[in-house]
């Protein structure tokens, strides 16, 4: 990223200065150069390509508390706050989800909805119809990639009519 587009108030020598700035969070100078940045910049795709979106999560409550101190109000900083509480959601979702090919419980689950669905000879789609979910949501399922609800499960087995599901 070329940060001299944010930083046009800066000679060289503060430009390069900023630069090693923005890579090292604990800096002194870190949460004003970025102070600086954010209010500059409405584009999170050229943030983040600059600083990854769990370095976001972790430095804004600090850049934000700096802002706090230096401008009570600021649209920006408003809208890096949205930005910041979708991404935080989007972590914590991501968190909770099963990583990979999914746990064991999710994979057996899986299996046994498809091979009912399959059975039954619904497409995914059709079945999709019947929960009341959408159709990739069924192949993320199938797939033991999706965590579900007990209220999902309870309403997918009796669509198929699944009594038992042995997960030992």
């Amino acid at each position: 990223m070329n940060i001299a587009k944010y930083y046009w108030d800066l000679n060289k020598t503060a430009l390069k200065e900023t630069k090693a700035i923005l890579k090292n969070h604990s800096h002194p100078k870190f949460a004003i150069r970025m102070v600086t940045f954010l209010s500059r910049c409405d584009n999170p795709k050229k943030l983040f390509s600059f600083f990854s979106k769990k370095d976001f999560i972790e430095f804004w409550p600090s850049v934000k508390a700096h802002w706090v101190k230096i401008s009570r109000e600021s649209d920006f900083r408003d809208w890096w706050q949205t930005i910041y509480e979708q991404i935080l959601r989007q972590h914590k979702q991501e968190e909770l989800a099963p990583k990979g090919v999914g746990s064991v419980f999710f994979l057996k689950v899986g299996r046994v909805i498809r091979e009912a669905r399959v059975q039954r000879g619904l497409s995914q789609k059709e079945l999709a119809v019947i929960v009341k979910i959408r159709q990739p949501d069924i192949s993320k399922i199938e797939e033991g990639k999706k965590n579900i609800t007990l209220k999902t499960l309870f309403a997918l087995s009796k669509a198929l009519n699944i009594e038992k599901i042995n997960l030992g």
